[in-house]
């Protein structure tokens, strides 16, 4: 697991994520697509945009196409 804070482009160790009942299951939704399809992230957003979930999903052998800055996080923080 690997957790990156965008904004300030740190990894993060831990996080609290509250979401509604609605939101719960959107989130299953999208981590299902990952699993059974071939894309490799898919953005939960608030209703406003203001707020939003990046999950992906990767290799660690292999991890994908990612931008550098990711690449380096799943490679080095072990």
């Amino acid at each position: 697991m690997r957790i990156l804070d965008d904004e300030a482009d740190e990894k993060l160790d831990s996080v609290s994520i509250f979401l509604t009942k609605d939101e719960m299951q959107q989130l299953i939704g999208y981590a299902k697509q990952l699993i059974e399809h071939s894309s490799d992230h898919q953005h939960l957003s608030s209703n406003d945009y203001q707020k939003e979930i990046t999950i992906c999903i990767y290799n660690p052998e292999n991890p994908g196409k990612f931008s550098p800055r990711v690449e380096r996080l799943l490679r080095d923080d072990q």
